[in-house]
């Protein structure tokens, strides 16, 4: 089992963290530790790491990765509950945390694991398995409207119409329970693709991995977490893959600046914003050139920072 990818944005999100060698820092997507490692390298043995993750699989990879440092703790966990988790281990506040969103390499390369629209593989796409909801599910019993309204939302797939049509119509005749019955279904769906856009199934098998795995709607909440949990100066360090995230995660951190993000229509402000701290990339930080050429999944990837008051 390997991890075979760099970490996305690496040492400017080491950079970031700003990180203290006696700190407690938290690795929210430990994966397979690629961060993680450079984390705890600028830790003294008396500073402490916890890698969480929802996947079993990348926290045994971080384990053996790590496996030579006795102050790292393991947690099997949504980076959702970072709360709780530090309830658990009666820690008060910390003093960074990284958050890398999305699919991991390894979970994209494991044709089992469902995600891949490159490999045949049973529809499953859960990051926890332990979960019940899975693409297959997601596939065979949503309403055509709402199959759509994700792929729109989700996805920002200009077909969806056609595509949860299309998809409707074949599951009435047989279980969709494949990747590339899937992706037929939708290469069906949409004819003429411009090859230029990438391939036809991308933006439908993104949307039904948010889905599946609740990756949106709770991520604002998320990050206002996160920041309640930082010791003043502590840094919260975030990458995100799509608009999606990037958006939650921008609002948020202007919600924590202090900034009214209440609709313009209103005529005072409900939103009850005050300054938790501030913003130390007024733009996000994109990999460069070099970065995007060696490692085509860091091209879409974007890097915000907030720093606790």
């Amino acid at each position: 089992m390997e991890f075979n990818h760099k970490p996305v944005l690496l040492e400017e999100c080491i950079n970031g963290l700003n990180i203290k060698k006696d700190g407690i820092y938290i690795d929210g997507t430990i994966g397979g530790a690629g961060h993680s490692s450079k984390i705890i390298e600028k830790l003294s043995s008396k500073g402490l790491l916890i890698g969480v993750d929802r996947d079993e699989e990348a926290l045994e990879v971080a384990k053996e990765r790590l496996k030579n440092y006795s102050n790292v703790v393991y947690i099997h966990k949504n980076h959702d509950d970072i709360k709780e988790i530090l309830e658990e281990l009666n820690i008060e506040k910390v003093d960074g945390i990284l958050l890398d969103l999305g699919v991991s390499s390894y979970q994209i390369d494991e044709s089992k694991r469902g995600f891949s629209y490159m490999h045949d593989g049973l529809l499953d796409m859960r990051m926890d398995r332990n979960e019940e909801k899975t693409a297959k599910q997601v596939v065979n019993t949503y309403p055509e409207e709402e199959l759509s309204r994700i792929f729109y939302e989700y996805g920002e797939e200009r077909y969806a119409r056609q595509i949860a049509r299309k998809i409707c119509e074949k599951r009435k005749t047989q279980e969709i329970s494949t990747t590339l019955q899937l992706v037929d279904i939708i290469k069906s769906a949409v004819p003429n693709i411009n090859k230029s856009t990438g391939h036809p199934a991308k933006r439908v098998f993104q949307a039904i991995r948010i889905e599946v795995n609740n990756e949106i709607q709770p991520l604002y909440e998320t990050v206002k977490n996160c920041t309640d949990c930082l010791n003043p100066g502590g840094r919260l360090v975030i990458i995100t893959f799509h608009s999606l995230e990037d958006r939650a995660v921008k609002r948020a951190f202007q919600s924590l600046e202090g900034k009214c993000i209440c609709p313009k229509s209103l005529p005072y402000c409900v939103c009850g914003a005050k300054v938790e701290g501030k913003i130390i990339t007024k733009k996000p930080i994109e990999p460069q050139k070099r970065e995007q050429e060696e490692n085509p999944r860091s091209k879409s990837a974007k890097l915000r920072i907030f720093e606790k008051l």
